[in-house]
């Protein structure tokens, strides 16, 4: 009988600048959950509310399969970020790239967070870089969009160094810690890709 859990990892491993990123596997629970206990109040600040539940194996393994089942459609890439020290992996956040558009929008929404031992040292930056080829090249895509809360200077940083530009306000988009915020829009199309690139 075929089953999602079946199904081999649908995204490259991407490799660069001493970072991995590739999709979560189940043997990264433990990895993950100590993370995200450790960098919870640094995370809040800039994320939905989540629970206890959502830190459990099970929840993982759900989460895990989702991811897979994503990717095979196309339709979401989850990724984790590692540091790389000789065969050491280490870590260190993730990044999503959700709500892939086709026909005449060729458009992706790109997510990310970082565990608060590892933020403000350039990581997010080099890991932004890192999948840029891949919704261009890979998926072919025409558009990647990002946004951030307007008090969070580092994630601008870290979108204005990769190239995207600050296209708007959008009022109450995001449901952050309980509460309706408005958030900066970001964008970068393959035209300003490729001019970077060049």
């Amino acid at each position: 009988m075929f089953t999602f859990a079946s199904i081999r990892q649908t995204t490259p491993e991407i490799r660069g600048g001493g970072l991995l990123l590739r999709s979560p596997r189940q043997n990264d629970y433990p990895a993950w959950r100590a993370l995200r206990l450790s960098s919870r109040a640094f995370l809040t600040p800039f994320e939905p509310r989540w629970s206890e539940i959502e830190l459990s194996a099970r929840s993982f393994a759900s989460r895990v399969r989702r991811n897979r089942r994503d990717a095979l459609y196309g339709a979401e890439f989850s990724l984790f970020i590692f540091t790389l020290e000789g065969r050491r992996a280490t870590l260190v956040g993730g990044m999503t790239l959700s709500n892939v558009r086709r026909r005449a929008f060729q458009n992706v929404t790109l997510g990310y967070w970082m565990g608060a031992e590892f933020a403000g040292k350039g990581i997010m930056t080099r890991a932004v870089a890192l999948i840029l080829p891949f919704v261009f090249d890979s998926l072919g895509l025409h558009r990647i969009e990002a946004a951030c809360l307007p008090g969070n200077a580092a994630s601008r940083r870290v979108l204005s160094a990769n190239g995207f530009r600050e296209i708007g306000v959008a009022e109450n988009y995001l449901q952050i810690n309980g509460e309706w915020r408005d958030h900066m829009l970001f964008a970068l199309t393959r035209e300003q890709y490729d001019r970077l690139a060049g």
